[in-house]
């Protein structure tokens, strides 16, 4: 199922997500989210072995947040090899264009990061 058109609206005008992988954590963590064309996709700064990622990885569930709308999301990897991360990648530096973001989009852009990416699905309750 498709997003609200509400999160696509929030991510025309807000830089930054809130994420929660899994179902243990308590907290929302600001992440930047992109889309490619009507798919979500998220990709791990830190590439931690206990994030929010990794968390997305082991239960396969989690929440994004925007305002006070807190989606239920399921979460899954996008294969290294996958055409759709040069996409993400453009997706990253064309909107994250501020100068503070550059360095950020421009690493984040990386094929180091293809392994650390994850695509998002809405999932109503």
């Amino acid at each position: 199922m498709s997003f609200p058109t509400e999160f696509f609206a929030h991510l025309d005008t807000h830089n930054y997500t809130e994420i929660k992988g899994g179902l243990q954590r308590e907290t929302f963590l600001e992440i930047w989210v992109v889309t490619v064309g009507d798919r979500v996709f998220a990709r791990s700064w830190n590439k931690s072995e206990k994030s929010w990622y990794t968390a997305f990885l082991e239960e396969g569930v989690g929440q994004l947040k925007f305002g006070a709308v807190v989606l239920d999301v399921t979460g899954l990897k996008v294969l290294k090899e996958d055409a759709v991360h040069q996409q993400i990648d453009t997706a990253y530096r064309s909107r994250y264009t501020e100068e503070k973001n550059i360095y950020y989009a421009q690493g984040i852009s990386q094929p180091e990061y293809y392994d650390y990416t994850l695509e998002l699905f809405y999932k109503p309750t």
